[in-house]
């Protein structure tokens, strides 16, 4: 059900829509009723409501400033227009809010069944839409989520011997384009990843007193030591030697 908030100052007109139409039997049910803007803004401000069905001439606040405000607060919702005048410029006004419908009084039944009855469809129509997106976005986020976690995992088991074309086979994407995506999606340079994954596998074994450092170097993927112990005390600010001293003093 769509829930309407129905504003007018003229208390039989509000009774008789809020209780004579069939508002159930089209996919609505009037969820208030006031007799000015004022008293509707508040309501809007704090509850949600699909639909505004509000007179223009009311006294405190009329329609066209309802409408408005609620523009200029993004509140979002359809607002259909009931007025006694036939005045183009309301008309205009109107439209240029962005109003679903404007209805001069006397309303006839079959013209608010047929108006309510076409904006229930667009409502549906825009609420098919949003699922949709809803569940593009969260299919969207859970497969690069599973794609990160998946080179994250390879990384962790292969860190030695890890290259971009490993990863590119695996996830069926260019390796220029993984380097891009796990960027955009970690923060992360890939190469900064598979680095700190091999500093921490070397810290490791560093407490292992049974492995030389250069041993040490080779086991997580670095052929030459420099490189090995260039790259360890940028990233624990001491050298490999250093780093199993203080773990052997500790």
């Amino acid at each position: 059900m769509y829930k309407i908030l129905l504003v007018d100052d003229e208390s039989e007109i509000r009774n008789a829509l809020a209780n004579y139409f069939p508002w159930s039997s089209l996919g609505y049910e009037v969820a208030h009723d006031c007799k000015n803007g004022k008293d509707a803004l508040d309501i809007l401000t704090t509850q949600k409501v699909d639909v505004l069905f509000s007179d223009i001439c009311m006294p405190l606040m009329s329609g066209l400033e309802l409408a408005e405000e609620v523009v200029k607060r993004g509140i979002p919702l359809k607002i259909v227009f009931l007025s006694g005048y036939r005045d183009f410029q309301y008309a205009k006004k109107a439209i240029n809010l962005g109003v679903y419908e404007y209805i001069v009084k006397p309303s006839k039944f079959d013209e608010l069944h047929s108006v309510f009855s076409s904006l229930k469809t667009e409502l549906d129509q825009q609420n098919s839409e949003r699922n949709i997106d809803t569940a593009n976005n969260k299919t969207t986020i859970n497969y690069s989520d599973n794609i990160i976690a998946t080179i994250k995992d390879y990384v962790n088991t292969n860190y030695d011997t890890v290259t971009l074309n490993d990863i590119s086979n695996i996830v069926h994407m260019s390796s220029n384009y993984i380097s891009t995506y796990f960027k955009e999606k970690t923060n992360q340079n890939f190469s900064d990843y598979v680095h700190m994954v091999r500093m921490k596998k070397a810290a490791d074994l560093l407490g292992d007193f049974r492995y030389k450092t250069y041993e040490v170097s080779n086991i997580v993927g670095y052929s030459n030591p420099k490189n090995f112990t260039r790259m360890f005390k940028k990233y624990y600010g001491k050298s490999p030697r250093d780093y199993r001293n203080s773990k052997e003093d500790f």
